[in-house]
This record gives C-alpha cells, structure tokens and sequence, in this order.
C-alpha cells in the first residue's frame, strides 16, 4: 500500500513538472496587450451597461395592470423575468450600477402629460455643452486625462514601452475677456530593454507644462485660439527616460467647433536652455493636428497625429492615432473614456511599430 502511494505521487510530481515545462513563455508586451483587452472589454461593458440605463420609465398605471391594480399592489411584476416586464420599463439594478448614466440619459419630454420638459433640456444642452468642451484642449474646464500608452516593437527585441501621461488641465480666469489655461503632462513609464539582456527602466520621465493665454470667447469666425510658453523640466528618475535639460519655447492652438465637428492644430517648439552639459541639446518641434466627430449621444470618433521632429538628429516621428471616446456619468461626476490604436507612419531606427491606447479623463464643470 505504502509502495502504491508512493508510486501515485511520484506521477502526479512528473506530470506537474511536464505541465510546467511545457507552460508558453509569454513576453511582457504580450502580457501588457491582454491586459490592455482585459481593460477594453471592462471599458465596453460600462458602456454597455450605461446606455441599459437611457430608457425613461413610464409613468402612471401600468399598461398591463388589469381595472382597479395600482402600481402599488403590483411590485413583483416589475421583478420578473425581461419577457415579462412592459416595454420601456427598466427594474432596479440590485449590484448598484445604476449609478452609471450616459449624459445623454436626460431627454426632452414629448408635449402632454402634464409634465415639463425644460429640465430635461436643460441638462441635455448642459451634457451637450460638456462634451463640446472635452475635445477643446483650451476649454474653460478643471479636468484630468489619465492617458496609457502601449508602445510595441522597439529595438531588435522586439520591445514594449508603457507611459501613463498624467495630464491636469487647470484654467484660470485673469480678466473678464482672458483665461490662462495650464496644462501640463507628467509621464511615468516603464520601458523594457530595446537590445536583448539590456536592464528595464522604470520611472518618471520629464515632465513638459504649456501655458495658453486664451480670449473666453471665440472671434467672429467662431475660430478659437491661445498662446503662450511652454517648458521641459528635467524631472526623469533615471537618465535613460529623460534628457537631462531645462527647455523651453513658444506654443499655440487653434479649433474651430460646429456640428458636431471639431478641426484644429497644437503646436510647439523646445529648445534646450539648461542643463547636463556631456547631454545632447533639445531643438524638438510637436505638431499635433486633430479631427473628431461627436455624436448626439455623445460618442466622439476621432483622429489625429503627434508629430515630433528632432532637429539636432534630423529624424521624426509621426505616429497617427483612431480613437473612439464616450461621455459618461458616475454618480455625479462626469468622467469620458477613450480606446484608441496608432500606426508609427515615420519613425527613427529602431522606433515603436505600433501601440494602444487607453484614457480615462475626470471631469470637474463648474
């Protein structure tokens, strides 16, 4: 017995082992894009569950209560199964995600009723107004992107470059006619070795702050414009993630939003001013021209470029971006989530292939 025993754990220990040896090697970046899938299917099921929650209950009696049933002495028709339940009625969400609503949840109310529609169309206009403002980059709005960014075969290893931008935009009111509006971007990555056996790199980057002075309203054109310095901090952790100098330069943006549309360009131009002496000088031009659409449901389709050229190399990098955004509500508070994916068009040697992205931006209206 004793022998048989032993006999039963010595195959169990040889089959684990098997299983073990023939476990795939799955490399970081592969990883990095399951879980960037993970994240995606979360993101599409909140939307999901979001537009679940548009549908306006009826009001009065039920239409399928017989004479004399009230809507109170009717409750548990209202938790049966969805063949059972009227048309356009929604029951209570018992996990408590009915605190998540599209922006567009509010609509405005048919004449008749005895009810008034001029709440709701005051809020439809307010979300209207609230996702205009999201593709502004100059809005008068406090927000926060939380921008992560994949980058995928760098180097001969094929490698992945992760950078979650941290982007607070903050405006501030300087006279009746002028906003300054700050923004600024505080990269924190984490960079796989480009060369096989190479060390990985983790920590923030340099951090780049714009500030644009900006006319509160747009000119007769309906064009809407700001300009202003920006500068490049050398913040980075570790050398390899930073240049090591202070910059600074001119920038400027200009937009036009109707119908649904917003076009425009932001640009800039660093020059190094500062800094380690045995680093190379910063002399870096960013283009970023944009295009996007938004829907009356709020769902912005959108495209742009985020060109960089480096003048003392001579090389670019034109990295083109699709992106599809959706504005939501969670409690009160109005938060967009963006999934996008970009092609590198130009790229110096060894440059990223391609990459994901996905942004979650806090919404603070006034």
């Amino acid at each position: 017995m004793k022998a048989t025993h032993q006999m039963v754990i010595a195959l169990v220990t040889a089959a684990t082992a098997q299983v073990a040896d023939t476990k795939p090697h799955r490399p970081h970046h592969r990883l990095a894009a399951m879980c960037m899938l993970l994240a995606c299917v979360g993101a599409l099921g909140v939307v999901t569950q979001a537009r679940a929650q548009t549908v306006t209950p009826r009001l009065g009696t039920p239409p399928f209560a017989r004479d004399g049933l009230t809507r109170e002495t009717a409750p548990t028709l209202y938790d049966a199964p969805d063949f059972q339940r009227p048309v356009g009625f929604e029951p209570p969400d018992r996990r408590g995600l009915d605190r998540f609503h599209l922006l567009a949840a509010a609509e405005p109310s048919a004449g008749g009723g005895g009810g008034s529609g001029t709440a709701p169309a005051d809020a439809q206009a307010n979300a209207a107004e609230l996702a205009k403002k999201l593709q502004n980059p100059i809005a008068d709005l406090i927000s926060v992107p939380l921008q992560n960014n994949w980058d995928f075969g760098i180097g001969p290893a094929d490698a992945m470059r992760y950078t979650v931008n941290i982007q607070p935009v903050i405006p501030v009111s300087l006279t009746t006619e002028w906003n300054l509006i700050i923004r600024t971007i505080m990269p924190v990555i984490y960079a796989e070795s480009p060369v096989p056996g190479g060390d990985n790199k983790a920590g923030l980057g340099d951090i780049t702050q714009s500030f644009f002075f900006s006319p509160k309203k747009p000119t007769s054109g309906g064009w809407i414009w700001g300009v202003g310095p920006v500068f490049l901090y050398p913040t980075a952790t570790d050398s390899a993630l930073g240049s090591e100098k202070f910059g600074l330069g001119p920038t400027a943006v200009v937009l036009k939003q109707e119908h649904g549309w917003t076009y425009g360009m932001l640009a800039n131009h660093i020059w190094s001013v500062a800094g380690n002496g045995s680093r190379d000088n910063v002399s870096s031009t960013f283009l970023q021209p944009f295009l996007t659409y938004t829907t009356k449901k709020f769902t912005t389709f959108g495209i742009n470029t985020e060109t960089t050229y480096d003048w003392e190399h001579n090389q670019g990098t034109v990295p083109i971006n699709w992106f599809a955004q959706q504005l939501l509500k969670i409690g009160t508070l109005p938060i967009a989530f963006q999934l996008g994916v970009r092609y590198y068009a130009e790229k110096p040697e060894g440059g990223p292939d391609w990459g994901l992205r996905f942004t979650t931006t806090l919404l603070f209206p006034k």
